[in-house]
């Protein structure tokens, strides 16, 4: 009987495990799909203000690297907040 109750108490463990697997491979997507977006649409602006401002092309470049570092630390944040 006992050896019953510790396999139901086993398999009721595995499932909590998979479903909180799940939910962190999605938190994973997500932060990383995040991280993306932000880092293009850091670029595509970027481009966009030295195609308005060609002699602002340094000031530009040195901010859009901030803040895509920003945007990527952000997103492996998330793949380690997720584990």
């Amino acid at each position: 009987m006992e050896l019953i109750s510790m396999a139901q108490e086993a398999a009721a463990h595995g499932a909590a495990v998979a479903s909180s697997g799940i939910v962190g491979n999605i938190t994973q997507a997500v932060g990383g799909a995040g991280a993306a977006i932000g880092v293009g649409l850091i670029g595509s602006k970027a481009v966009e203000a030295v195609g308005r401002n060609p002699g602002a092309f340094g000031n530009i470049l040195t901010l859009g690297i901030i803040a895509m570092a920003l945007a990527e630390g952000l997103g492996i944040l998330a793949f380690f907040v997720a584990r």
